[in-house]
């Protein structure tokens, strides 16, 4: 499968034939190369070059978005201990060089540069990742390749769909209001739906939330308290639906398409029906 991004031709080879099986993503003309491994795939795996060469890797739950990010000389050898270790992954990424011209350096730097980016999008839960590494002293030249690298693993991360490292900004777009439980909330739609920073959400969830433990991990690294049931979020939090971003501030379930309006008190339902019957 080959997909045109900006300019850019992204190649997808499904190894077994399975698009849930093991894959290779890379874009042409770069030397970064994914692979993506389910757990269960990793004995089929181990043969493959690529896993014995320097290699940048996430472990990851997407259902409870809990994310490892490390660093290794020889893959197929560390995965061996997280297997055996870690309990929360069911699949592994693995970014390498197709040249294979990364350095113990080279790999450290970019596990640096995947916390450092991960860390400000607050959505995956991060505990496993116990300390924060410093960056390692690179030549000047050898700082530009490796940021370079790093950019197109961000590159193929969004393209196999894990918003690690996205995060949207605030520009031009239309601001929606949620309220309820206490909650008064602001965000923005667009490529998912954005609370920001100094929204007012409620404390407490109802018997009808789905994840109250998730939420409540989410509460502990973003918001304050301000009076009793109620915390202010202390920066911005990307979330995949408006759903799921107006169920978090009120800490109930809800159907956000009707509960986020604008001052006008049009619903996000009815503003985007409008633009799409332009």
């Amino acid at each position: 499968m080959n997909k045109n991004t900006g300019g850019k031709t992204i190649t997808t080879f499904l190894v077994d034939g399975n698009p849930n099986g093991i894959k290779t993503v890379f874009i042409s003309n770069k030397t970064c190369k994914a692979l993506v491994i389910p757990r269960s795939k990793l004995a089929e795996a181990s043969s493959r070059e690529e896993l014995q060469q320097p290699a940048l890797y996430f472990l990851l739950n997407e259902d409870d978005e809990k994310l490892y990010i490390g660093e290794t000389e020889v893959f197929f050898d560390r995965v061996k201990n997280h297997h055996a270790n870690k309990i929360f992954w069911d699949k592994a990424i693995i970014f390498v060089s197709k040249d294979n011209d990364l350095t113990k350096s080279d790999i450290k730097y970019l596990e640096y540069l995947s916390l450092k980016q991960a860390k400000e999008n607050p959505r995956y839960n991060l505990d496993e990742n116990r300390t924060m590494p410093k960056p390692t002293h690179l030549p000047e030249h050898q700082i530009a390749t490796v940021e370079e690298f790093f950019e197109d693993v961000k590159i193929l991360t969004s393209f196999l769909g894990i918003s690690i490292f996205e995060k949207n900004e605030k520009k031009d777009q239309a601001l929606f209001y949620c309220s309820g439980r206490g909650a008064k909330a602001t965000g923005f739609y667009e490529n998912g739906f954005t609370v920001l920073k100094g929204s007012i959400v409620a404390e407490s969830t109802s018997k009808t939330y789905p994840t109250p433990e998730k939420r409540q991990h989410l509460l502990s690294e973003t918001s304050k308290k301000i009076e009793t049931g109620l915390l202010e979020l202390e920066k911005d939090i990307l979330f995949s639906s408006p759903s799921t971003a107006s169920s978090f501030c009120t800490g109930t379930s809800t159907n956000g398409w009707i509960t986020w309006k604008t001052k006008e008190n049009q619903t996000l339902d009815e503003i985007f029906r409008k633009i799409s019957k332009k």
